[in-house]
């Protein structure tokens, strides 16, 4: 689990202190974007977080960019769409759409970046298809179900290749100085949610049964 300042020049990273400095990270966030390729998992964990951490989950497939019969919503109304959801107090937003970061990335507090191997998030992606095929999914708009896509499959397997540079340069072009969490496995994912609920019992602890002051005998 990497740990990075992003900066205008260029990616600084840096590894905190602890693990559950990262879960800190995320808890004391107001507003929390999530990216990366399909099938990485970015919905799953979007949704643990948001019940975590009490932030309401925005997915940018379910309510932007979809209508009924896997039809794609005009542009205009999804950037009128999204700028409304920004401005919102609190909200952890599922999706990666880097052509709207110079509207979403000023207001995020964190950005959660799920970077798996092409082969991982494939393979998952395709045992998706084979488990909903026909359903739809939370994470999508009513009327959109499962289905299976080349085009789909040929996004995944390229996502590096011809999506990584667009997100990089996107987050360049913001300026905006804003912390990001790689993740680069399932088990990085999942350790993350386990040291949110560790902290949030640390927290708990620390708030039900404050430090007591501490005195020192009086010279006599």
């Amino acid at each position: 689990m990497g740990f990075r300042q992003h900066r205008m020049e260029d990616h600084v990273t840096s590894a905190p202190s602890t693990e559950t400095s990262v879960a800190a990270l995320v808890l004391k966030a107001r507003r929390i974007l999530v990216i990366g390729c399909s099938g990485s998992g970015k919905s799953t964990l979007s949704r643990k977080i948001s019940d975590l951490c009490n932030l309401p989950y925005v997915s940018m497939d379910r309510d932007f960019f979809w209508l009924e019969g896997w039809v794609q919503r005009d542009r205009a109304e999804q950037r009128s769409l999204i700028e409304h959801a920004v401005a919102k107090e609190r909200w952890i937003m599922d999706g990666t759409a880097p052509s709207s970061f110079d509207v979403r990335v000023p207001r995020a507090d964190l950005i959660l970046w799920v970077r798996l191997p092409r082969t991982v998030s494939l393979v998952a992606a395709i045992k998706r298809i084979a488990t909903t095929y026909g359903r739809t999914r939370p994470e999508m708009a009513p009327g959109c179900p499962e289905r299976f896509d080349l085009e789909f499959i040929r996004y995944i397997w390229t996502f590096e290749k011809n999506m990584v540079p667009k997100i990089e340069k996107a987050l360049a072009d913001t300026n905006i100085r804003v912390p990001i969490v790689t993740l680069k496995s399932f088990q990085e994912a999942d350790r993350l949610v386990v040291d949110l609920i560790l902290e949030k019992n640390r927290n708990a602890d620390i708030r039900n049964d404050p430090p007591q002051p501490s005195f020192r005998r009086a010279d006599v």
